[in-house]
């Protein structure tokens, strides 16, 4: 069938009515946290068969099991679109492999001050300075206590850690620590986010000195070994790349994802400036989206190579396509996390990457995906 939301919803949304983005998203989490309910009306039950048959590709071919766990596909919702897990019910629906929830902080926070989410369209980008907007780390244990007994999803679902901005860096690794204990029974796997440009000072916790305690903090209070992973800014210089991965290595972490948002603003397109009074300055955020794609594509290349393929890597940024998925699956990521694209190309798109990555293995003559991880390393 013919893409509605190409069709018609994404015209709208982008140049006919021009909805606020956040509105937009708003309302689409709305939608989703209906949809994803148990028993919340007869039309909603009715409603998800539909959404697998439309949505959902199963092949044995496509399953990756990493951390020993299984996952029926690669793609993944990245962190930032559902903060609250206000969804998490949803997502397999959706035909995901796996959803990471969050980012959380141990306190509820509002974020930044709005507007602070931007569509960049002919860039094929959005710019977001949200700043960790959440309802906090007791919140969400809360909500998905009253949905795991008897509806946990059956993807993995991972929790995306943040440090709360009214935190000093000195206290960081307590404040993780406090977020990971009050969701530990809840997360297939743990990614610690120090690389979001939003929060003030955040992404100075990237450095070893800063990272380590972080991660010593969580090991402490891993009784089941859960994967933790950590995720990466692709603005990191290869020396400061080399010095995360050193450290994943040292503390026994499950892998790194790669990367976060950019705040580098090279041939954009889309006028970034903004006027203040007498002065000029660029527009605050990080940039996600068709921009990032080749520079996260060469940080999963750089951490493959470095680590000979031993730690596992989640590529994300700029994926649209199933030919940037394989790029980056074939330059070492094991799984993929989409959001940006997911915006401009609507629901449709997983199914269409999940076939297209079907296609290639056909070509490639390749039985599982598993054998395309690193292809580029041994053309």
């Amino acid at each position: 069938m013919k893409d509605p939301y190409r069709l018609v919803v994404r015209p709208l949304l982008f140049h006919g009515m021009k909805l606020d983005p956040e509105f937009a998203h708003r309302r689409a989490m709305n939608l989703l946290s209906w949809l994803g309910q148990p028993g919340k009306t007869a039309m909603a039950a009715q409603t998800r068969p539909w959404l697998r048959s439309q949505f959902c590709l199963d092949d044995p071919r496509l399953v990756q099991t990493c951390w020993g766990q299984l996952f029926s596909n690669p793609l993944g919702l990245a962190a930032g679109f559902d903060k609250d897990g206000e969804a998490a019910l949803a997502w397999p629906l959706l035909g995901f492999g796996f959803a990471e929830l969050g980012t959380v902080t141990r306190h509820g926070q509002p974020g930044n001050p709005q507007p602070r989410l931007f569509r960049l369209v002919p860039d094929e980008a959005v710019l977001n300075r949200m700043g960790f907007n959440n309802h906090g780390a007791a919140a969400l244990a809360e909500r998905l206590g009253a949905y795991w007994p008897t509806e946990r999803p059956a993807i993995p679902i991972g929790i995306n850690l943040g440090k709360s901005k009214l935190t000093d860096l000195a206290e960081a690794a307590d404040d993780y620590r406090f977020s990971f204990q009050q969701l530990y029974a809840y997360g297939d796997y743990f990614v610690v986010n120090v690389s979001s440009p939003n929060t003030p000072g955040l992404r100075s916790l990237q450095a070893a000195d800063q990272l380590g305690p972080i991660l010593a903090a969580l090991q402490e209070e891993n009784p089941d070994d859960k994967p933790i992973l950590v995720k990466i800014a692709p603005d990191l210089d290869w020396p400061d790349i080399d010095a995360v991965i050193d450290l994943a290595q040292a503390y026994g972490l499950a892998g790194i994802i790669a990367t976060n948002t950019t705040i580098a603003r090279q041939g954009l397109k889309t006028q970034t400036l903004v006027q203040t009074g007498n002065r000029v300055d660029e527009e605050a955020g990080g940039i996600s989206g068709a921009p990032l794609r080749q520079r996260s594509t060469a940080v999963i290349h750089y951490i493959y190579k470095r680590t000979g393929g031993s730690l596992p890597i989640v590529g994300v940024g700029g994926i649209f396509t199933a030919a940037d998925a394989w790029e980056k699956i074939t330059a070492g990521a094991t799984l993929l996390q989409i959001y940006t694209g997911w915006i401009y190309e609507g629901p449709w798109m997983v199914p269409r990457i999940l076939t297209g990555l079907l296609a290639q293995l056909e070509e490639h003559q390749l039985p599982s995906l598993g054998e395309a991880v690193g292809l580029s390393h041994r053309a």
